[in-house]
C-alpha cells in the first residue's frame, strides 16, 4: 500500500518554527523507508501522522489514494502496524494474549487468531511451546521487541510505522534485529516506515532513505544515491559519505543493481553464463571483492536461483568519483 505525503506540515500549539514543514514525497507499496535526522527534525512527528496521532496543520496524507482524514480513526489503526522503541506490551497479559489484541478487535474465529500466534511466534524464532505463556517481565528486551513486532503484523496490516524500535537494544542484540527485519521484509512485503537516528541502521535496512532537517525533506532516495550523491553539506555531513569504504560494506547490493527488466541485456541465461553471481542481499564491499577477484566488469544480481538484476564496476566507480569532485 503506498504512503503519500502532500504538502504535509505542522506546527505545534505555542512553537515558533514547524515540527513538520511542507513535506511531499511517495512510499512506493512494499518499500522499507528509513525517516532519518537528528534529534528533533520531525521524523517521529511525521510519523504519528500516519497513523494520526498527530494532526497536520495543512496538507493531506494518503494511504492507496484514500485520503488518512476521511477515515474513521480507529479503523484506520486497525490497518496499521506501529512498533515503538519499549516494546509497548501489556505486563500483564501473556506473550499469546498480547499479540491477539488485534485480531480480538477485528473480531477474528479464536481457531483463526490462535494459528496466527504461533505463525508469527515462529516467524520471528520464538517457538511457540516455549513462549506462548511466558509474561512480557519474564523475556529479554530483545525478545520483547520481537513479541512487539509480532503483535504489529497480527492483524496483517499492510503498513508498518516503527519508531526507533531498536534504540534502546544493545548492539548486538541490535544487529541481529536488523537482520530479522529485513527477513521478514522479503517475506511479507510490507509498506515500511522506520525512524532512526542511527545513520548505519538506516543504510544497511533501507530501500530509501528520507532525510530531514529542521522538519523539511531534505533529499529522499535510495542508501546508494544518497551517499554518492548527497544534496547538500549536511546530508554529507550526516551519513559520513567521505568514509566511503565503510559505508559500502554497509549497502545492500540491490540498492546499486540495475534491475533485470530495465536493462538491453538480451536473457537471464545469457547473463548468468557471461557474469559471476551475487546474492541481492550481500553487501557492496562483498561485490567489490567479487569483481577484482575475478576480474569481472559485472555481476548478475540473483534472488535465490533467479537473476534479478546486474551490478557494474562503472556505475560504482562512476558514481563514487562524482561524489569526491563535488
Amino acid at each position: 500500500m503506498t504512503i503519500r505525503f502532500d504538502r504535509v506540515s505542522l506546527t505545534f500549539p505555542g512553537a515558533t518554527r514547524r515540527a513538520v514543514d511542507d513535506c511531499s514525497c511517495e512510499i512506493a507499496a512494499g518499500d522499507l523507508v528509513v525517516i532519518l535526522g537528528p534529534s528533533g527534525c520531525g521524523k517521529t512527528t511525521l510519523l504519528k501522522m500516519v497513523n494520526r496521532l498527530y494532526e497536520p496543520t495543512s496538507g493531506s496524507i494518503y494511504l492507496h489514494e484514500t485520503a488518512i482524514r476521511e477515515m474513521e480513526v480507529t479503523k484506520l489503526r486497525r490497518k496499521i502496524g506501529y512498533v515503538i522503541q519499549q516494546s509497548g506490551l501489556f505486563p500483564h497479559m501473556t506473550v499469546a494474549q498480547n499479540i491477539a489484541v488485534v485480531p480480538k478487535l477485528l473480531e477474528w474465529p479464536r481457531a483463526k487468531y490462535q494459528s496466527r500466534i504461533d505463525e508469527l511466534l515462529k516467524l520471528i524464532e520464538l517457538p511457540p511451546e516455549e513462549y506462548r505463556n511466558r509474561y512480557p517481565g519474564q523475556l529479554s528486551g530483545g525478545q520483547q521487541q520481537r513479541v512487539g513486532l509480532a503483535r504489529a503484523l497480527a492483524g496483517d496490516p499492510d503498513v508498518l510505522l516503527m519508531d526507533e524500535p531498536f534504540g534502546a537494544i544493545d548492539a548486538i542484540t541490535r544487529e541481529t534485529l536488523q537482520d530479522e527485519i529485513l527477513y521478514l521484509q522479503q517475506q511479507l512485503h510490507k509498506t515500511i516506515l522506520f525512524v532512526s537516528h542511527d545513520v548505519e541502521e538506516a543504510l544497511r535496512l533501507a530501500d530509501k532513505i528520507l532525510i530531514l532537517d529542521r522538519g523539511k525533506i531534505v533529499q529522499y532516495d535510495t542508501p546508494f544515491k544518497i551517499l554518492t550523491q548527497p544534496a547538500n553539506q549536511f546530508v554529507h555531513d550526516l551519513v559520513g559519505a567521505d568514509d566511503m569504504v565503510r559505508q559500502l560494506s554497509l549497502l545492500r547490493v540491490e540498492t546499486a543493481m540495475t534491475d533485470l527488466k530495465l536493462t538491453d541485456w538480451p536473457g537471464p541465461g545469457d547473463i548468468s553464463k557471461d557474469n559471476p553471481t551475487i546474492a541481492r542481499d550481500d553487501n557492496l564491499r562483498q561485490a567489490l571483492s567479487l569483481m577484482l577477484g575475478t576480474g569481472a566488469s559485472s555481476l548478475t544480481v540473483r534472488d535465490g536461483d533467479r537473476p534479478v538484476g546486474v551490478l557494474t564496476l562503472d556505475y560504482i566507480r562512476n558514481s563514487v568519483a562524482a561524489q569526491h569532485k563535488e
